[in-house]
């Protein structure tokens, strides 16, 4: 169990540590970005914003929605808070924030406040069909067929 602000801490650091293992990418600006968004956040969090609303990092193959849990629900979750693999080829990164009715104000000036953070809906992860095209490569299995 952790407070708003120790849970915004957890996650600040899963976002700069999965932005990290990108050679182009900054983890010290994954932390400034986060910690741009830190008021709003410690609000999205305290207000259960979280549970149904996440906040989004997309840094190369990562679509990474974060969301978090509270009451008894969080007695019994387990975390993962290792990097999310897939960032280590991405150039950018984006986090997008939620934008629930009440916190629209805040959540956009806390976005406007760094490069890195956004306000808008993120863009729909990308399908592992649509991106790694087909699963298998007819053309290779009927040259090494025809080798044999």
């Amino acid at each position: 169990m952790r407070s708003a602000s120790g849970t915004w801490a957890v996650i600040a650091d899963l976002v700069a540590d999965t932005v990290a293992q990108s050679s182009a990418l900054s983890r010290d600006e994954a932390v400034q970005a986060m910690s741009a968004a830190q008021a709003v956040g410690r609000m999205l969090i305290a207000a259960g914003h979280l549970h149904k609303h996440p906040i989004t990092l997309v840094a190369g193959k990562v679509h990474c929605e974060i969301t978090t849990v509270s009451g008894t629900a969080a007695l019994t979750l387990e975390e993962n808070l290792n990097p999310v693999p897939g960032a280590a080829d991405a150039s950018d990164f984006t986090v997008h924030l939620p934008s629930p009715a009440p916190l629209q104000k805040q959540v956009k000036a806390a976005a406007d406040g760094h490069a890195r953070l956004s306000d808008a809906v993120p863009p729909a992860p990308e399908t592992k069909a649509a991106s790694s095209g087909p699963l298998i490569d007819r053309e290779a299995l009927r040259q090494a067929v025809t080798q044999r």
